[in-house]
C-alpha cells in the first residue's frame, strides 16, 4: 500500500471529539457525508457480515429526530420521576446545531454466525471510519451514547429490529475555532509483552 504512514499516524493522533456547541452554522455538503458513509463501509467484518446501519438526518430532519429523541426521553422520563428539564432542552436543541446526525445501528447477523460482540466493534470501527474523515477535512464531530438510545422505542423509528442495537447519535458540524489538543498515558502502562 502508497500511503505515508505519518499522514495516517497525524489523522489517528489529531481526531478529536468535538461538541454540537462548537459548531458553526456553515451546512457540511452532503457529498462529504457520503465519503464519510462510504468509508464506513470499509471497516474490519468478520465474515463479511457488515452490521453497520446509518439513518442520516439532516434540514428538517434534524428537527425530527430532535421532537422524537426528547419526547421520547419525556415520557419515559416523568413516568420514573427522573424528569430533567436542562436535559430536555438539549436534547430538543442539540440535534439543530449540527449540519448531519448519523443514528448509528447495529443490525445482528440472522444467522448469528459471529458473537454479537464482534458486530458491535465492527460498527465501532466504522464509526471510527467517519471520524478519521471528519478530521480530514476539518469537521466536527462527536458520538454520543446517552441512555435515551436503550428506549425500545428507538428501534422501530430507525427500521431497526429487535435482535438490532441503537449504538449511538453522531453528530456531524462545520468547525471554525482552533483544533482541540489532546494528551494520552503511555502505552507502556497499557500493554505487556511476552517474548
Amino acid at each position: 500500500m502508497d500511503i505515508d504512514s505519518s499522514v495516517a499516524t497525524k489523522l489517528i493522533r489529531g481526531r478529536r471529539s468535538i461538541f454540537p456547541r462548537s459548531y458553526s452554522q456553515q451546512p457540511v455538503a452532503d457529498s462529504i457525508i457520503e465519503e464519510m458513509l462510504e468509508n464506513a463501509n470499509w471497516a474490519p467484518t468478520h465474515k463479511f457480515t457488515e452490521p453497520w446501519r446509518f439513518v442520516v438526518f439532516n434540514g428538517e430532519g434534524l428537527k425530527q429526530f430532535a421532537d422524537f429523541q426528547s419526547s421520547t426521553y419525556k415520557k419515559h422520563a416523568e413516568a420514573d420521576g427522573t424528569f430533567d428539564e436542562v436535559r430536555y432542552q438539549k436534547l430538543v436543541n442539540n440535534p439543530l446545531k449540527a449540519s448531519h446526525i448519523i443514528a448509528v445501528g447495529m443490525k445482528r447477523d440472522p444467522e448469528e454466525r459471529v458473537p454479537e460482540i464482534e458486530e458491535v466493534i465492527s460498527v465501532g470501527c466504522a464509526v471510527h471510519n467517519m471520524q478519521l474523515t471528519a478530521a480530514a477535512y476539518g469537521l466536527g464531530s462527536y458520538l454520543s451514547t446517552p441512555k435515551i438510545i436503550h428506549y425500545p422505542e428507538f428501534k422501530p423509528f430507525l427500521g431497526l429490529g429487535e435482535n438490532d442495537q441503537f449504538l449511538g447519535i453522531f453528530y456531524i458540524g462545520s468547525f471554525e475555532g482552533e483544533w482541540p489538543k489532546s494528551t494520552r498515558k503511555a502505552i507502556a502502562n497499557k500493554v505487556k509483552w511476552v517474548s
